[in-house]
């Protein structure tokens, strides 16, 4: 046995792989409710019992055949050390028995075989277990997403949502298939190293856990002294990402106002302080490997000479001794297993608890049972006596009462805040109204199933949304099943066939996942197409024309004022000259209409439409809101 093979942190006799000492120290991201979210998890691994009774005797099966090895070996070395002696002291008929090590080998060789055979096993069905628990949970994650409100995605960061669907659903994912079977390993490793070092000798199995204490003691004192520095160092590891996230994705903003000296030096500052901090952690925990060598080697040498005492006096035979040896070795590495792997578990179940905070979240208002169908809609449209809050404390919507005719374009313009989206997110019932009630053609909206009722609208949003596919696919996203002709046609009448063409692959042209090889414009356009051909019976119109140049404006006016042509239009204007043919244009401040009527009549009314107005197009100062 080399040098090589006896140092700690390698996997021997088929133990199993796990994270080594060097992880100790770093902080572990606990949960709030352990043993709740644990019972949770379980839930899920319930349908599995009978394979996980498998797997944990495969494991068992697999660990011993590797425990009994060494001993095994032990037996072909006495047998080697005993034929050299009796030719060294020159007896008749000496020689080594070179059949019966022959067999020890075959023997060693069919456990490690049968031992890597149960260690497949186990692996297989675990990989088959932790991928369908995962299975499972992400369909519940995505189910639940699906019945969650819209307040819920507005309060939160993307980044935030696709973390706990993604990352934590990984770690959980990563713990089940690796960590559960290295701790039944590990476990069952430590209990049968014991017993096999009890069978050989007792004395030295007790010089061999004398040292445990010491190593414990040794590594706990460590692991606090870096453990505060593992923090510091994900501290600024975190700041020295949004450093560099703001320099490059802003880098011709610093550039325009000659900010780099000052970017470079906050940096360097930051990155300063990162490697100060990850230094000191990395050497601080790096002294435990070597720490726990010595204490494990001051064993080791009691051991062997203890043993070779034992092996002269013939009590203990010295292949024993050598097995003896090598299980000793190798009888810290389970224990530092299992102190990893239990801080690994506590990490999955926070990321769990994550995961079951999602599927805790409140959901919408369900859809009734019994719900009204309009197949064909007409676009009346009605507001009564409308209140909406998005808390209880803080109501942004008093009294609202509109009536709406079919075909009528309704204008809503007013300044930020003042509840314009929000007019539009309770029509389409991404919000539920605290009181009074909207109807489309005299139904109530909330007796009818929301994706039907989502499907009478078509919507054009300042905020281009393409997906990656081809030019053709996002037109046709809003309509199943169209046919090529149509999709052409939606695309000539929203000015946008002229600029597909010049493209190299024309309305196969790929978009990539922020569609950034076309122009900001060109989005708008296929946008505008794409509602063309979802041909709703009514409208919303976020400010369409936004993106594009002024001719190209025309150009879509003209297209929009044919497709809102006999369909209830919901524009909302930031530019009051797109709206002044409006048949209804409303003006709201914080939550209220305050004002209502056509262009001409609220121009004449000389109040806040008038103002606003007069503030872009002749230069008059504003009011205060």
């Amino acid at each position: 046995m080399s040098e090589k093979d006896l140092k700690p942190g390698r996997p021997m006799m088929g133990f199993g792989r796990g994270a080594g000492p060097h992880n100790i120290g770093k902080p572990i991201e606990k949960a709030k409710d352990f043993k709740g979210t644990l019972r949770r998890l379980l839930i899920y691994l319930k349908p599995y019992r009978v394979k996980f009774i498998i797997i944990f005797l495969a494991a068992v099966a697999s660990t011993v055949f590797s425990i009994v090895s060494p001993k095994v070996m032990g037996q072909a070395i006495t047998k080697l050390f005993e034929g050299f002696l009796m030719k060294m002291k020159g007896l008749p008929n000496a020689a080594i028995d070179f059949k019966y090590i022959s067999n020890i080998i075959l023997i060693l060789i069919g456990l490690y075989v049968i031992s890597a055979i149960f260690n497949y096993i186990q692996q297989y069905i675990m990989a088959d277990v932790a991928q369908k628990t995962v299975y499972e949970m992400r369909k519940d994650i995505n189910a639940k997403l699906s019945r969650l409100p819209l307040k819920y995605f507005d309060g939160r960061t993307h980044g935030e949502i696709l973390s706990r669907v993604t990352n934590d659903v990984d770690t959980v994912s990563s713990t089940l298939q690796q960590s559960i079977t290295q701790l039944i390993t590990a476990i069952v490793t430590l209990v049968g190293i014991v017993v096999m070092m009890l069978t050989i000798s007792p004395m030295l199995t007790l010089i061999a856990l004398v040292t445990l204490p010491l190593s414990f003691l040794a590594t706990k004192v460590i692991a606090r002294q870096s453990q505060k520095f593992f923090a510091r160092q994900q501290k600024y590891l975190g700041q020295l990402s949004g450093q560099v996230e703001e320099m490059y994705t802003g880098h011709k903003i610093v550039k325009v106002f000659n900010y780099e000296k000052q970017s470079i030096a906050k940096f360097n500052k930051v990155n300063d302080q990162l490697y100060d901090a990850g230094w000191k952690a990395q050497f601080i925990s790096g002294i435990i490997m070597p720490l726990m060598m010595a204490i494990g080697n001051l064993g080791y040498v009691f051991i062997a000479i203890l043993g070779g005492i034992a092996v002269i006096r013939g009590k203990v035979t010295i292949g024993n001794i050598q097995a003896f040896i090598q299980y000793s070795r190798e009888f810290s590495h389970p224990i530092v297993q299992t102190s990893n792997i239990a801080n690994i578990i506590q990490s999955t179940i926070a990321a769990a608890e994550r995961v079951f905070e999602v599927l805790d979240e409140t959901e919408q208002i369900p859809d009734q049972k019994d719900l009204l169908h309009l197949d064909q809609p007409k676009g009346d449209v009605k507001f009564e006596h409308i209140k909406f809050g998005y808390s209880e404390e803080k109501i942004l919507i008093e009294d609202m009462s509109i009536d709406v005719k079919k075909g009528q374009t309704i204008a809503i313009v007013g300044p930020i805040g003042a509840g314009k989206t929000t007019l539009v997110n309770l029509l389409m019932r991404f919000y539920e109204i605290n009181d009074g009630k909207i109807t489309v053609d005299g139904i109530d909206i909330r007796d009818m199933e929301r994706g039907k009722l989502r499907s009478f609208f078509g919507m054009v949003l300042q905020d281009t949304w393409l997906l990656k596919g081809s030019i053709k696919e996002n037109i046709a996203y809003g309509r199943e099943k169209a046919k090529e002709e149509e999709i052409l046609q939606a695309a000539q009448v929203a000015y946008a066939d002229h600029f597909i063409r010049t493209l190299p692959d024309g309305y196969d042209t790929i978009l990539n996942e922020e569609a950034n090889n076309i122009s900001q414009g060109q989005k708008q356009l296929l946008t505008i197409a794409r509602a063309i051909l979802a041909d709703p019976a009514i409208l919303i119109l976020d400010e369409a024309t936004s993106g594009v140049d002024t001719r190209t404006e025309i150009h879509i006016q003209k297209a929009m004022l044919a497709l809102m042509e006999g369909r209830t239009s919901f524009v909302i204007a930031h530019r009051l000259s797109t709206i002044r043919d409006a048949d209804l244009i409303l003006v709201m401040n914080q939550g209220s209409i305050i004002e209502k009527g056509t262009h001409q009549e609220l121009l004449k009314q000389d109040g806040f439409y008038a103002d606003l107005y007069n503030s872009q197009f002749v230069g008059l100062n504003l009011k205060e809101f």
